[in-house]
Order: structure tokens, then sequence, then C-alpha cells
């Protein structure tokens, strides 16, 4: 299995350590493994069709459009 050194910064390793205990994800490199699955997957949703969008809704009401770069 390949290795990667990365640094990061108080605030994001912060945000990693709190999804960590506000999820099932056991360990950072496993919050990272899902973030990248999850991009990847809403990627290629994208790329299927350019007219598909990510939205956050409560009740069918809409909360928020999602722009992947």
């Amino acid at each position: 299995m390949p290795r990667y050194t990365i640094d990061f910064d108080k605030d994001f390793d912060k945000t990693l350590t709190d999804l960590i205990e506000t999820t099932d994800a056991t360990t950072k490199a496993d919050v990272i493994r899902r973030a990248v699955a999850s991009y990847s997957y809403l990627k290629k949703q994208q790329q299927a069709n350019k007219d598909a969008k990510i939205v956050v809704t409560d009740d069918d009401k809409l909360r928020k459009e999602i722009v992947l770069p």
C-alpha cells in the first residue's frame, strides 16, 4: 500500500480529530480516505451529467447548493 506524508495546519488537524469523534471513523487516515472516496464519487456523477447538482436539503427545502471545482 502506498504511503503519503502530508503536512496539515492545526485547524485542519482539529477538523480531522472532530470528525473521528462525531463519526464512526477510527483514524485520521480513515477520515481522509472517506473524503477522497466521496469526492471521487461526486466528481464522477458531475462528469456523467453536466446538469447535475449537489444539494443539501431539509424536508425538501434547499439549504445549500454545492459546486465542485
